[in-house]
């Protein structure tokens, strides 16, 4: 059980290892944009193989379909009140990560747009376990690269909302520790359920996924590494099968 918190903890982590590299480190924009794309590739994979793949071969098409949709949607509306709060560009690292330059309210918009995208990730890798073959690999790994640009690309949008980088990493600890506890919550929830509802709850994460992916990912990736981030995130998909199948 356990287990499951530290995996999400792990894959949580990610994010305060990128506000590290952007409080102490000067990296490239085209590298952030690279590795972006990278993951967004591997998280396209891994939502598809490991939670719709499963959801359908388990559950069958219906309950993988409604799930599937209540996701994209919620994840939708949250994201639309997010963005209204200061948070559209969040993973941006350009300097327009906060819409309202020096507003804490920009900064809380970003904390909780992150939290957001962290949630569903996390309580699918605690679900993972459940089969007893231990932790989804490709979850795990899809999840740390992405959000370790999301982390270097959120804390400069704090940085430009006027917080001191104590309390940036104190928020980054914050989202650290509910991707462990979702992760917890997603082992316990789903270790009873059925077939029927285990798929429902699968693929509402793999929506609310694919909705993050194409809303706040794909643009920053883009803006930051051009054209070639396709190929980027085509190697992400590359890798992501290849370490299905291992």
């Amino acid at each position: 059980m356990w287990l499951a918190a530290l995996w999400g903890g792990i894959s949580g982590s990610a994010v305060l290892l990128g506000a590290l590299f952007a409080l102490y480190l000067k990296i490239p924009k085209k590298l952030i944009g690279f590795i972006m794309a990278f993951g967004t590739g591997v998280l396209i994979g891994a939502a598809t193989f490991e939670l719709v793949g499963e959801s359908v071969r388990k559950g069958g098409l219906e309950p993988t379909s409604i799930g599937f949709f209540a996701g994209a949607v919620v994840f939708t509306v949250f994201d639309w009140y997010v963005s209204k709060k200061g948070g559209a560009n969040r993973k941006r690292s350009d300097g327009r990560s906060s819409d309202v330059s020096g507003d804490k309210a920009g900064g809380l918009g970003i904390f909780i747009g992150t939290v957001i995208d962290a949630v569903p990730e996390s309580i699918m890798i605690g679900a993972s376990l459940i089969t007893g073959a231990g932790v989804s690999m490709l979850l795990v790994i899809a999840i740390f690269i992405s959000n370790i640009p999301e982390g270097l690309s959120s804390t400069v949008g704090l940085k430009n909302g006027g917080y001191s980088r104590t309390k940036i990493l104190g928020l980054w600890a914050v989202v650290l520790l509910i991707s462990a506890l979702a992760s917890l919550g997603g082992y316990l929830f789903m270790e009873n359920a059925g077939e029927y509802a285990t798929a429902i709850i699968a693929s509402f994460a793999g929506g609310g996924i694919m909705a993050m992916i194409a809303s706040t990912m794909l643009p920053e990736a883009y803006d930051e590494g051009g054209p070639v981030i396709g190929l980027m995130a085509a190697l992400g998909l590359l890798a992501s099968l290849i370490l299905d199948h291992l």
